[in-house]
């Protein structure tokens, strides 16, 4: 299918083939009619992204200081792999579109193929041919007298409505509107629907002339023709409410809402407007500024917009949907004139000249331009690229002594650390990639030369020219992943966590111990069983391996303390949803549980897990974690959210045996035994591993070695990390014994799991 794409380097418009969608559990599978373009927020995007590196440094200095931060931290080399990373991501377009239902998800049991609907969204109503739009952010349209080109303005309807609502206006008010773009011509139709006296301003006298004509009851186009407005039709006192839908930089839509209000009255910014309040003036008449946050409550809420938990009516009336459906029933009724609004309709394969248009290089006056979709027919789930590799890809088997990959997850970590750190190593052929979202696929297949890209992982576990699958999806994928990766006779590497539970975790090892050896497509390599390795990279550092190498003299148990500034998420990130991410503990700690145990060379057999008090910022992601290991040594890990960002991330301290190693950030190595101290420092770069364990991984394959980290060890850590968090629930330490499933791995016959200790 075709979507549409910004480069974040250069603003250049590109109209790609990629795969469509995968239909997701709570949402629909929708085929565009029609998506509206936002003059407002896509021309302020699109202008950003022209402007060259200084002038965007110049206009963010939010991210500047990031970036400045990320430097003394992680190295000049990381941090400007991790800019271009960023830079190279191109960006979706669109939220506010109109089309027809052509499949529903798991969950959704109030829509049906066939149901014409709008849609909104950034990242979901994209301008693409199709869709996938969680439930919440798609509303019915109730009658066949709306056509999509009307339906796709719902969005920025439902921005206008729920500006209107900010107002709080009753019927019979004077209500003034700045700004007459599109968002101001709707707010203008919505208060004539409901009952108020409508003063329009705008500088262009051909706005105000279509204000007019869609129902203002007077309109002006200077600030003193609009103060004598205000004043004429409210009897001298002025507005009751003012609505700032202008967008510019400048101060002076707050002013002149200030000039022509009444005395208490309210004014709302629903635009992108400066707002420094001129306090004498709003003191004087004791105004009520208040600003419009998109279009309802709901917005921005993972827990509404993503898992689908609805505010129950009797609480919030009106929520982002239902303000969605109150635009489509003002549409419906004909209490709003649409069609009057569009000045410019451009095909999908002319999206060059729509953005050419908003962005003023073709200086045309226009207003409401939308985006059809002519010519699709059909899904594309996925896409073949010509590539050097494409070949490959098309036979059974390629290379047989090569590592041939399929990738499921083309996030941010899988494009920025993981692909970059197996081109660095070699010896892989890139045969195709799997994501959620075809445009991620679709660039990471670009970005670094595999053949094909799709949103069916079906296509990767299935596909006979892959040998090895990499599985960097989010966490609640990990385990199911894993198992049908092993079942079709591939390798696989898995980044963190392994799994989320212990009952998943029997069902790897069972997975494992299931395996027939035969090789499959990849029988010519050396190794004809199927090794499983896990992303606990750390351990592949070349400053933790010189650690561990020191420490290698020390014939007694180690006292390590591993302090972590994981800097803050917030509640709603996926990290922290326990069906998603597991939280921070199953997430992330379990990496520094295998450092531990890596630097041990030992099991742990006990942990308690103490957490600070939450004063409720927090997602219980502050904790203090003691392991107590079966040859004596004793770790802890300080794993803490609540520190400042510009400060070290990770710092390893381990005393034994009258020696010293200190570990800071990857970076810096501090040995001291016998009064004599040797630093390492690495002063470009930070590097945590990711090459070396996947030079190990790729070295176990081709020599029919053992898993780097063998299975036995991935259990004991994940073990480890489930009592952790077990413990952090209970309050009491937890007992580690051995996996109640399966445990002929670990050598024991046992089956009974961890307890909690008296």
């Amino acid at each position: 299918m075709k979507q549409i794409f910004q480069d974040a380097r250069s603003a250049e418009i590109t109209v790609a083939e990629v795969p469509s969608p995968k239909l997701l559990p709570g949402c629909v599978l929708v085929r565009t009619a029609a998506s509206l373009v936002s003059a407002g927020t896509e021309r302020a995007s699109s202008e950003f992204a022209s402007k060259n590196l200084l002038q965007k440094a110049r206009m963010r200095p939010d991210l500047v200081r990031e970036v400045v931060s990320k430097i003394s931290r992680d190295g000049l080399l990381a941090t400007v792999s991790a800019v271009r990373g960023r830079l190279d991501q191109p960006a979706a377009l669109g939220y506010s579109s109109a089309g027809t239902v052509v499949a529903v998800g798991e969950g959704v049991a109030d829509l049906d193929p066939g149901d014409r609907v709008a849609c909104a969204g950034a990242g979901h109503a994209v301008h693409a041919e199709l869709a996938c739009i969680p439930r919440m952010l798609v509303a019915r349209i109730p009658s066949a007298k709306v056509s999509f080109d009307e339906a796709a303005f719902t969005t920025v309807g439902a921005v206008a409505l729920h500006g209107v609502r900010n107002a709080d206006v009753k019927l019979g008010e004077i209500v003034a509107v700045i700004g007459l773009g599109l968002l101001g011509q709707l707010t203008v139709q919505i208060l004539k629907a409901a009952g108020c006296v409508v003063l329009g301003m705008d500088i262009s006298k051909e706005r105000v002339d279509l204000a007019l004509r869609l129902g203002a009851d007077a309109a002006s186009t200077s600030s003193s023709g609009f103060q004598d407005l205000c004043l004429q039709h409210s009897a001298g006192h002025g507005a009751d409410a003012i609505l700032i839908t202008a967008q510019t930089a400048s101060n002076d839509p707050v002013n002149l809402a200030g000039a022509v209000a009444r005395n208490r009255a309210v004014v709302v910014a629903v635009g992108t407007v400066a707002m420094d309040i001129p306090r004498r003036l709003f003191y004087d008449k004791e105004l009520d500024f208040r600003v419009s946050r998109s279009y309802g409550p709901g917005r921005y809420d993972a827990a509404y917009e993503q898992k689908g938990i609805d505010y129950p009516i009797g609480y919030v009336r009106w929520t982002e949907t239902r303000n969605m459906e109150a635009f489509l029933k003002l549409a419906a009724d004909r209490k709003l004139d649409l069609l009057s609004l569009i000045t410019h309709r451009f095909s999908i394969a002319r999206a060059h000249s729509a953005y050419n248009l908003i962005t003023g290089r073709t200086h045309e006056s226009f207003l409401g331009v939308l985006i059809t979709y002519p010519d699709f027919v059909g899904e594309t789930p996925s896409v073949q690229l010509a590539t050097q590799n494409e070949a490959v890809a098309n036979q059974v088997v390629g290379n047989p002594e090569s590592i041939r990959i399929g990738l499921l997850g083309a996030g941010s970590f899988a494009v920025g650390t993981l692909l970059p750190a197996f081109k660095r190593v070699g010896g892989v052929e890139m045969i195709a990639v799997s994501a959620a979202n075809g445009s991620h696929a679709r660039h990471a297949a670009e970005k670094f030369g595999f053949s094909s890209c799709t949103t069916d992982e079906q296509q990767i576990l299935n596909n006979p020219s892959t040998n090895t699958v990499v599985i960097a999806t989010r966490h609640h994928l990990h385990a199911r992943q894993v198992i049908a990766a092993l079942k079709s006779g591939k390798h696989v590497f898995c980044e963190k966590p392994l799994c989320l539970n212990e009952a998943e975790l029997g069902q790897i090892v069972a997975a494992v111990n299931g395996q027939t050896g035969d090789g499959g497509a990849g029988k010519s390599l050396a190794s004809t069983s199927r090794l499983l390795m896990v992303g606990f990279n750390r351990r592949f550092a070349p400053p933790a391996v010189r650690m561990k190498s020191f420490l290698q003299e020390v014939n007694e148990p180690l006292a390590i303390h591993y302090r972590v500034n994981a800097g803050f998420l917030s509640a709603d990130h996926w990290l922290n949803d326990p069906q998603q991410g597991g939280g921070r503990i199953l997430g992330e700690v379990c990496h520094f549980v295998d450092f531990l145990c890596f630097l041990t060379n030992s099991s742990p057999v006990e942990v308690e897990t103490r957490s600070l008090p939450n004063p409720g910022r927090y997602s219980n992601d502050n904790i203090v974690c003691s392991l107590r290991f079966a040859n004596g040594s004793q770790g802890t890990i300080s794993y803490l959210a609540n520190g400042d960002k510009s400060f070290s991330k990770e710092r390893i301290e381990v005393f034994g045996g009258g020696t010293v190693a200190v570990l800071e950030d990857f970076r810096r190595l501090e040995m001291i035994r016998g009064g004599k101290k040797r630093v390492l420092r690495s002063l470009l770069r930070q590097d945590k591993g990711h090459g070396g364990e996947w030079e190990a991984f790729v070295a176990a394959i081709k020599t029919g070695a053992e898993s780097p980290i063998p299975l036995g060890d991935v259990v004991k850590t994940m073990l480890a990390t489930f009592a952790l968090e077990e413990s952090r629930t209970s309050g009491k330490p937890v007992v580690i014994r051995e996996l109640r499933r399966n445990v002929d791995v670990l050598g024991t016959p046992e089956a009974t799991g961890f307890d909690q200790a008296s």
